[in-house]
C-alpha cells in the first residue's frame, strides 16, 4: 500500500480514570477499522485537562490495553506535549479575526438558550472585553456545515444557532478538547475517527475549525454508546466499572457481539489473538448503521 494513502486511525482516551466497557467498544471499533484497512492505529492519551485528570489513569488506561490485546503503531502519544502547536493554533485564529477573546462567566451565561452542546453564545463579547481574566472563543456563522457520518447518514448543524460560538482556550489557560483534538488528529494524520454518538454533535465544531486552519477533515463514523440499566450512557460519569483484567477473553467477547459480530459460545475460550483474528475476518461496521443505543450485556456489577 501507497504510504501516503494509508489509513490512520486512533483512540484517544482521557486518563481521567480507568478503561470501561465503553471505553473497549470504541477501542474495538476502531481498532478493527484500522485491522481491516491494513492501515495504522494510534494510541493517544489525552491528558490536556490536568484538573480532571485521575493519578496512575494514563498507566492503568495502557494496561488495560495491552491486557485486551491491543497492538498500536508506533510509539504512546501524549497529548500534553502538543501544546505549543495548541496555543500557535489559537493564536493564529485570533490573529485572523476568527477567534476573540471572551470575558463572560458562567453566570453571566446562565439566562442563555440551550443547545446541544450546552448554553448558545449570544455574542456578547463579539467586539471585545476590557476583562482581565478571559477565554478565547472561535467565531461560528450560520452557514450549516454537513458531513456524512459512516454510521449515521448525512448530519448538519448550524453553528452559530444551534452553538454559537465556542471556547477554543479556557479562562484557566487550558486548551480545549475541541482545538486540541482537531489540531492533532491533523498532525497524526488520522484518515479515519471512530467513537461514540455523543461526540457526534461536536463534529461540526470540528469540522468548522478545521476550515478555519486549512487542515483536512478526516472521515467520520460514530458508533452506538453503551447504556446502563437506567437508561445512561455508560460512563464514569454514571459508575461504569473499570475493565476486569483477571480474565478479559469474556469481556472482549461481549464488546464484540456488543458491536454486532456473530460471537458464538466457545469464543472465549480461544486466546486473546485468536479471538482477534476471527473479529478481523468477520467485522463489518455496517451491522452498527443507525444504532445509537446499544445495553450492557455485562452483568451490572462486572469489574476488575
Amino acid at each position: 500500500m501507497n504510504e501516503a494513502a494509508r489509513y490512520v486511525g486512533r483512540f484517544a482516551p482521557s486518563p481521567s480514570g480507568p478503561l470501561h466497557f465503553g471505553s473497549l467498544l470504541a477501542a474495538c471499533a476502531s481498532y478493527l477499522q484500522a485491522l481491516c484497512a491494513n492501515g495504522h492505529w494510534l494510541l493517544r492519551i489525552e491528558n490536556i485537562d490536568p484538573p480532571r485528570e485521575q493519578p496512575g489513569a494514563a498507566v492503568r488506561i495502557v494496561h488495560a490495553l495491552e491486557t485486551y490485546g491491543f497492538q498500536w503503531h508506533g510509539p504512546i502519544i501524549y497529548q500534553s506535549t502538543r501544546t505549543e502547536a495548541h496555543e500557535a493554533a489559537a493564536a493564529a485564529l485570533v490573529t485572523d479575526g476568527q477567534a476573540y477573546h471572551c470575558g463572560c462567566s458562567r453566570r453571566d451565561l446562565q439566562d442563555a438558550p440551550l443547545g446541544a452542546l450546552g448554553p448558545i453564545y449570544p455574542g456578547t463579547c463579539r467586539s471585545g472585553t476590557t476583562a482581565d481574566e478571559f477565554a478565547v472563543r472561535v467565531r461560528t456563522h450560520n452557514e450549516p456545515i454537513c458531513f456524512a457520518d459512516r454510521l449515521q447518514g448525512r448530519h448538519c448543524q448550524t453553528l452559530q444557532v444551534e452553538s454559537g460560538d465556542f471556547i477554543i482556550r479556557r479562562r484557566d489557560g487550558l486548551i480545549a478538547y475541541h482545538l486540541a483534538v482537531v489540531v492533532d488528529d491533523a498532525f497524526d494524520e488520522v484518515t479515519e475517527v471512530v467513537r461514540g454518538i455523543d461526540l457526534l454533535d461536536s463534529t461540526p465544531r470540528h469540522i468548522h475549525l478545521q476550515q478555519l486552519l486549512g487542515l483536512p477533515t478526516p472521515r467520520y463514523m460514530h458508533i452506538p454508546v453503551i447504556e446502563n440499566e437506567e437508561g445512561q450512557k455508560l460512563s464514569k460519569l454514571t459508575g461504569a466499572p473499570p475493565l476486569p483484567e483477571a480474565e478479559p477473553r469474556p469481556v472482549l467477547v461481549a464488546a464484540l457481539g456488543a458491536l454486532q459480530l456473530p460471537v458464538f459460545d466457545d469464543l472465549a475460550a480461544s486466546s486473546i489473538v485468536e479471538i482477534w483474528d476471527w473479529a478481523r475476518a468477520n467485522w463489518q461496521a455496517s451491522r452498527l448503521a443507525g444504532l445509537r443505543r446499544i445495553a450492557n450485556p455485562l452483568p451490572p456489577m462486572a469489574g476488575p
